[in-house]
């Protein structure tokens, strides 16, 4: 471990390691508490603290994931955009519901959140794809994600054909490609403690509010 590393680790101790995490009140919203998290793992330093496992599921039960990037959270739900024909996107399609994971090591945080999925709407994709750079949109575009792919030279030609397409225009919202929301209805907090004790909090959403428990680690 380097020296900023073992800093970071020592500072963090007072963060909830040594601490641990309290116990949520009947009143406090877990959206709330990840916003606190995010914001802390943000500040630690960590490359991509926006990273996220997402598992997903075929209509017949067989499992897949992959690392996500999360682009908003609020109280309607985590936000994430893809292709709408990649694999990941025909499982959610099927069966939609989801499982997301953060993990903060330098934090010893993680976050468990599962719940139904739904697309965005059109509106909100089209504004994230054009704060997106220009070479991400043409990528969209180029990208046939999760299909077979011969050789890399033809997905360049394919990005060399789209950017002579859209030169010196803006590149539009491919009907392929787009967000979906996990809408919560479990998340866990875990923080890591002395002797592998972890805190581990659980929200479960009932009606209107949120219930909470803690369990054994």
């Amino acid at each position: 471990m380097s020296i900023f590393r073992s800093i970071k680790a020592v500072w963090t101790s007072g963060s909830g390691i040594a601490q641990g995490l309290t116990d949520a009140s009947a009143d406090k919203d877990p959206i709330d508490l990840f916003d606190d998290w995010f914001e802390d793992a943000k500040k630690s330093g960590l490359y991509l603290p926006e990273a996220m496992n997402l598992a997903t599921s075929t209509a017949e039960g067989k499992p897949s994931a992959r690392m996500v990037l999360l682009k908003h959270a609020d109280q309607d739900g985590f936000v994430f955009y893809t292709n709408y024909m990649s694999r990941k996107s025909g499982e959610l399609i099927g069966n939609p519901f989801a499982a997301l994971l953060f993990h903060w090591p330098i934090l010893q945080r993680q976050v468990r959140v599962e719940g139904a999925v739904e697309k965005v709407s059109r509106e909100e994709s089209e504004a994230y794809f054009h704060s997106r750079a220009r070479g991400s949109q043409i990528g969209a575009w180029a990208s046939d994600q999760s299909s077979e792919l011969s050789t890399r030279s033809d997905l360049k030609k394919r990005v060399d054909d789209f950017e002579r397409q859209f030169k010196d225009q803006e590149v539009p919202l491919p009907d392929k490609w787009g967000g979906f929301r996990v809408i919560p209805n479990r998340i866990e907090f875990w923080q890591g403690r002395p002797f592998r004790l972890h805190d581990r909090l659980i929200f479960e959403a009932d009606a209107q509010s949120w219930k909470t428990h803690r369990l054994y680690p």
